[in-house]
């Protein structure tokens, strides 16, 4: 099955895109290593930051770069934790720096385990390296009664080898399908104020 390459705006639209092919993504530095990775993502924000780039065009040039990593930092795809067996879940740290405030990490989902429905209040990227996962989106639907409602707009089904773009505001939610456990390589931007868990029954919106 092809790779794919997704974006999810705020609307619940899921996009489509070609991947690059994988032989232009071959690092000419041997060895490629996680901190030319993070030098070159820094160079896309800054360079984006400096042009007042549109989120969903710097999300393109992102899943590139997360597609170069994982083509060549092979512990990358091999840091899988140990599932919680309370939540069916569990995150494993691949960075942290103080004053740079991206969030690199593998997480592991138990087949049936389900997200709450959810933002991320900013830009994210997830590639799907084991298993299959059900995205659902969705986007706000305000009335003059409930000023949280929201209504479903679709679903995507992921693959090994695909990778989902989310904007800041785009709201999804993940469920972990199949015989096996989904594993996924998870990149986030600087959380700011605006991230929020929905409640599907009350249409209250709950700080993460």
């Amino acid at each position: 099955m092809a790779k794919q390459d997704w974006l999810v705006t705020e609307n619940g639209n899921c996009l489509g895109f070609d991947s690059p092919r994988e032989w232009d993504l071959l690092s000419n530095t041997n060895p490629y290593r996680l901190y030319r990775f993070l030098e070159e993502l820094e160079d896309i924000l800054n360079q984006g930051e400096m042009t007042n780039q549109k989120e969903k065009d710097l999300l393109k040039s992102i899943r590139r770069v997360v597609r170069k990593l994982i083509l060549n930092v092979y512990w990358v795809t091999t840091t899988i934790p140990d599932p919680s067996p309370q939540t069916g879940t569990a995150l494993s740290l691949l960075y942290d720096e103080p004053g740079f405030s991206l969030t690199l990490q593998t997480e592991i989902m138990l087949s049936g385990t389900t997200t709450s429905i959810h933002n991320h209040g900013t830009w994210g990227v997830v590639a799907t390296l084991g298993g299959r996962q059900k995205n659902s989106f969705w986007k706000r639907l305000p009335t003059l009664e409930v000023s949280d409602k929201l209504q479903k707009v679709g679903e995507k089904i992921l693959n090994p080898g695909d990778i989902i773009s989310f904007t800041s505001n785009a709201i999804h939610q993940v469920e972990a399908i199949g015989d096996e456990p989904t594993f996924t390589l998870n990149l986030y931007g600087e959380t700011l104020s605006n991230r929020f868990n929905f409640d599907p029954i009350t249409y209250q919106a709950h700080k993460f």
